[in-house]
């Protein structure tokens, strides 16, 4: 039986250092993708204080996400949307990390997941601390993982979360606008290789330095882009047809077919 789910996408211009500022736009901008029939919403990467001010970043960051936690569980509950909520600066005791909280219809926080790859080349090991679990959580019966920007460049992550169940994979991001053929041709790999939908949102418009890229998109397991934005703001809905994840992975079964036991020999 087909059973369709409305995706909403916020491609958020994040503003640098603004904290005040970017929590009044996000919930904005949540309320209108659920006006738009969203029934799960995704938010981008560290959109409370964009990726990422180097001076002062403890005391721009959300304290153990107490204020990303009582705004998205709030908003879950009254507007009866599951929010995956991007990710945010979050001060854990004396440590910043890059937090994804994900909220579930009735607002509880079914998932707290930290950024496990750091991007080196920004510097960004320097200023975060690592992870140290991945994430598998459900919403609505659909079984869902999450990793944030730079970690969909690791396709074994990806792979432990669709060998644990995962149909969907969203993947809130800060990507370079001069990168971003990378996250689109890494956001279908990883859908085609795992037979998952994924969700990316991307931030756009300009942080310190930095251009980012838009382009977020909702892929089906085929591969197939069901709509994608373009590289300005916007609050991206689509459905996705959950009926195809059984079809494909009925019709080419890669989880029986895999070779684990060649793969690492020798690394």
């Amino acid at each position: 039986m087909k059973k369709t789910l409305r995706v909403g996408l916020i491609q958020m211009d994040v503003e640098f250092a603004s904290p005040d500022l970017n929590y009044t736009r996000a919930e904005e901008q949540v309320r209108t993708a659920a006006a738009e029939g969203a029934q799960i919403i995704c938010l981008p990467e560290t959109w409370n204080t964009g990726f990422f001010p180097k001076e002062d970043l403890k005391k721009l960051a959300d304290k153990e996400g107490e204020r990303t936690k009582a705004l998205m569980s709030r908003l879950a509950t009254e507007l009866n949307v599951h929010i995956v909520a991007g990710s945010v600066s979050n001060l854990k005791g004396d440590e910043v990390y890059n937090t994804c909280y994900v909220f579930d219809r009735s607002g509880e926080c079914v998932c707290e997941y930290d950024k496990t790859h750091p991007f080196t080349p920004a510097g960004e090991e320097k200023f975060f601390a690592l992870g140290t679990h991945d994430s598998i959580f459900e919403l609505d019966g659909l079984k869902c993982g999450v990793v944030i920007c730079y970690d969909i460049r690791f396709c074994e992550l990806v792979r432990s979360l669709a060998l644990k169940g995962a149909e969907m994979l969203f993947v809130p991001a800060q990507w370079a606008d001069e990168r971003i053929t990378h996250l689109d041709v890494l956001n279908r790999a990883r859908a085609i290789e795992n037979q998952m939908f994924v969700a990316c949102a991307n931030s756009c418009g300009k942080g310190g330095k930095t251009q980012f890229g838009g382009h977020s998109v909702l892929i089906t397991p085929w591969g197939d882009i069901v709509a994608q934005a373009g590289t300005s703001e916007a609050i991206l809905t689509a459905d996705a047809d959950l009926s195809v994840i059984q079809d494909i992975r009925s019709s080419i079964n890669v989880f029986r077919d895999r070779r684990p036991d060649l793969y690492f020999q020798g690394c």
